[in-house]
């Protein structure tokens, strides 16, 4: 049975089973999504940090319900701009100013890992729609080593983190050779510990040595504006990546154009089309997989599954879930799991 819950604007939807439903509409205004083996974990711009436990009773709340969600401990920011749980469940959040924090206890509690300003770049971070500051947009804890974390500080630098394990012994570092400036996603792939995926405004760009040198992988790209990527459980050479020519294109509903393309092993990224919305209208999708050879994207069209690794897509049906300014405001998040 596969659970996905995806946010936009101010309310999170659940999908499970045929069920779909909205969660705390109203409550907050979402900015990120996570899931542990307990609990959903949701990254908000007024309200920090919320925690909803898995087993809590799933009703549809009311706008401006919290409907389970609490605030969790150690986390003074309003704004948590991004999320993640590690293989050993071991949970990470990015905030706004940047930092980063850990939390081994499924998320209800959290220890900030200290110096990540200190870098010499930090003076240039700088986020264009409120240049005074800037944010951790991705977490991507390395799948064969707990010690090891990537984030992506938008907008300004890719930064490799070792030695997470112990937050007062962490270091970073910043801009390794070929790594994109204004990260929107990252990714790894158990399969290929060493790998990790970057779409980011500034292009597409791989490393095989776990963060240490990029390269360039936009052959194929019509568009360089690279918002999420995804990689086939089934195989690190499938990834899933959607695109525009521009911020504008990409966010904003009235001058929308956005899409999706694929990749397999070293060849061009090819544009996906087979049922899944793209185009002039089209809000980005933000992407995640599920299953091997499973996929699913939600854009300002709706919620989207493949499962023939990204080649045709299926509308999934969410009924009386899918509220009309979803439409008009781009998905702030999507987790499957």
């Amino acid at each position: 049975m596969t659970t996905v819950h995806f946010g936009v604007d101010d309310a999170v939807a659940r999908v499970e089973d045929g069920d779909a439903r909205v969660l705390a509409d109203g409550a907050f205004d979402v900015e990120c999504l996570a899931t542990t083996g307990e609990a959903l974990l949701v990254g908000t711009v007024d309200a920090g940090l919320v925690r909803r436990p898995h087993d809590h009773d799933y009703g549809r709340g009311g706008s401006g319900a919290a409907d389970g969600f609490a605030p969790v401990e150690g986390i003074d920011e309003d704004r948590v701009t991004s999320l993640a749980v590690g293989p050993d469940e071991v949970c990470w959040a990015g905030t706004e100013p940047s930092s980063v924090y850990r939390s081994t206890d499924g998320g209800r509690t959290w220890t900030e890992l200290p110096g990540l300003t200190d870098l010499p770049s930090s003076e240039e971070w700088s986020f264009p729609p409120r240049p005074h500051t800037h944010h951790v947009r991705w977490l991507e804890p390395a799948p064969g080593d707990p010690d090891r974390l990537y984030v992506g500080v938008e907008a300004g630098a890719f930064v490799l983190a070792t030695g997470v394990t112990d937050p007062e012994g962490v270091e970073w570092r910043e801009r390794p050779p070929g790594s994109r400036r204004d990260n929107h996603t990252l990714a790894t792939h158990p399969d290929a510990p060493d790998r990790v995926y970057s779409a980011a405004g500034d292009g597409y760009a791989e490393s095989t040595d776990g963060g240490e040198t990029w390269q360039e992988g936009m052959e194929g790209l019509d568009h360089r504006y690279c918002w999420s990527v995804a990689v086939d459980p089934a195989d690190p050479d499938i990834r899933v990546m959607s695109a525009a020519s521009g911020a504008y294109r990409a966010h904003r509903s009235g001058s929308a154009e956005s899409y999706c393309y694929r990749r397999t092993g070293d060849g061009p990224w090819e544009r996906v089309s087979g049922g899944l919305p793209t185009g002039e209208g089209v809000l980005r999708a933000v992407l995640d997989s599920g299953a091997p050879g499973e996929f699913y994207a939600v854009n300002s069209e709706g919620l989207y599954r493949s499962g023939d690794a990204g080649v045709t897509w299926q509308a999934v049906e969410l009924g009386a879930a899918w509220l009309d300014r979803f439409g008009r405001e781009p998905p702030r998040g999507l987790v499957v799991g």
